[in-house]
């Protein structure tokens, strides 16, 4: 039975990917609703239409502490379901009297229909519903081209959206949340979103949550903003701003990143140009966003039809090692341990070992897709899928088919000295930089000298990669009639 009429009776304020107190829409209209707010987070495997990543439930876990923790700070209190969402939501709204729902939408297409299938049925059952925008610097249908439909190439995807949103001033949330009303709550610990036996995570160095999205956000500014538009393709400097897990789980908006950010130009801390290559960046996770909002077949099929056709090989052996990072080529092994051990890659390493597997190995770009969204701790549908099919060229505004990275001459050019392989790639640390990105053309007594053994301490090349740009281009010719030329 209901313990309050639906006069009377308290709001729920449902969380999902908006895991913060700060600039979050919902939250600021629940609350000044001026009735009893339920928080609520449903931990539905199947909300989105994909389970979550391994890595990105680890997220999940230390994510939702935060945010008990920030809400208790304040005299809330967040109360855990699990299980179907329409069907928990329903419960608490008979074991309530709850009289309406608060949410920030979700645009993955799954996620957005099952959304407007729950607000019908629940206001056909008199709960009203309100979804606000809270993830997106723009609701995905509030950009389009001048025909009415979705822009297809970011440049003037972009431009309309830089000069459609509002960059409107942060809002802090309540002060007092001791409105929040008490409803029974399943235990955190009980989902076991921790990994055991044996702990993987150990060398995730990452702090969830909101208060450690502004910390990031701080550090970037101070420290790698700068030079960013040049450093963030070194993946051994600290020009990244590792914001990607903190904006996927809502711990902070893209709003208040990009007044940070603009901000920090505006007062002189930093140039103009470096902050709106930030912008842009942003934007292209926009793009994205949009781009899977409008063709929901993006994870499964190729944004551009012929290239379902293309010749996949089918190679456990090289997918092994790729996954492993063991294929010979120190850039694509230092960054695939990167992620194993982090849960995170540098972006310009991630464009590097996708180019690997999918032209010098020839393997379909979805099992890669697959492999990032269970070991990624920012894994996000639609930057996962489109940044692949971009590699793989066949996603809108994509990379062109014939673009094939080297992973020798992009090791020497991005990372000179071999720091960030010998980071990763411990076993080759004592090499000399001019041989460490192409350990196999290293004198025999050099590689001595650094105590390497090719096929022993260290893997021989799993492909020549001459030769496999050479099939990869003879396979791609058979879909495209894009010129040929090189990268």
């Amino acid at each position: 039975m209901a313990t309050s009429t639906a006069a009377d009776g308290p709001v729920i304020l449902w969380f999902r990917q908006d895991l913060r107190i700060r600039d979050n829409p919902a939250l600021e209209k629940a609350f000044s609703s001026g009735l009893p707010v339920i928080c609520l987070y449903i931990h539905d495997l199947n909300l989105t239409g994909r389970r979550l990543g391994e890595a990105s439930l680890w997220w999940l876990d230390k994510s939702l502490r935060a945010l008990t923790a920030s809400l208790a700070e304040r005299g809330g209190r967040l109360t855990l379901r699990s299980g179907d969402a329409e069907a928990e939501l329903r419960r608490i709204v008979e074991e309530t009297g709850a009289q309406a729902v608060y949410m920030n939408r979700l645009f993955e297409p799954v996620a957005f229909a099952r959304d407007a299938d729950i607000a019908h049925g629940l206001r056909v059952d008199g709960v009203e519903c309100h979804g606000f925008n809270g993830a997106l610097l723009a609701r995905p249908g509030s950009v389009l081209n001048g025909s009415g439909g979705p822009y297809k190439v970011f440049t003037p995807f972009f431009r309309q959206l830089i000069g459609a949103f509002d960059e409107h001033s942060e809002t802090r949330g309540p002060r007092d949340m001791a409105s929040t009303a008490v409803v029974a709550s399943e235990n955190l610990d009980s989902w076991n979103l921790h990994p055991l036996r044996p702990d993987w995570s150990t060398g995730f160095d990452w702090t969830p949550g909101e208060v450690g999205a502004r910390q990031a956000l701080s550090r970037f500014i101070a420290d790698g903003l700068r030079d960013y538009a040049r450093g963030r393709d070194h993946p051994a400097q600290p020009h990244c701003s590792r914001l990607s897990p903190h904006l996927h789980f809502g711990e902070i908006s893209p709003r208040e990143a990009v007044r940070r950010v603009r901000g920090a130009a505006a007062d002189g801390r930093v140039p103009g140009a470096e902050a709106e290559k930030f912008v842009s960046e942003v934007g292209w996770r926009e793009f994205s966003a949009h781009l899977l909002h409008h063709f929901p077949t993006l994870p499964e099929r190729a944004f551009r039809p012929e290239y379902d056709a293309f010749p996949w090989r089918d190679d456990e052996a090289g997918f092994r090692a790729w996954t492993l990072g063991q294929t010979g080529y120190p850039i694509v092994d230092a960054g695939m341990r990167q992620l194993w051990t982090t849960g995170w890659m540098h972006n310009r390493v991630r464009m590097i070992v996708a180019s690997f597997l999918i032209k010098d190995l020839l393997i379909d770009w979805r099992r890669g897709e697959a492999w990032f969204w269970d070991t990624l701790v920012d894994a996000d549908l639609a930057s996962n899928v489109q940044n692949w099919q971009w590699v793989a060229g066949s996603g809108a505004d994509a990379a062109p088919y014939f673009r094939i990275f080297n992973p020798v001459s992009q090791g020497e050019k991005f990372d000179r000295d071999g720091a960030y392989v010998r980071q990763w790639v411990p076993e080759l640390k004592a090499l000399p930089a001019k041989w460490i990105h192409a350990p196999w053309t290293a004198p025999r007594e050099v590689l001595a000298a650094a105590g390497v053994r090719l096929g022993h301490d260290y893997p021989r090349p799993i492909v020549d990669h001459a030769e496999a740009r050479v099939r990869a281009l003879a396979a791609l010719k058979e879909v495209s009639a894009a010129k040929v030329g090189d990268d």
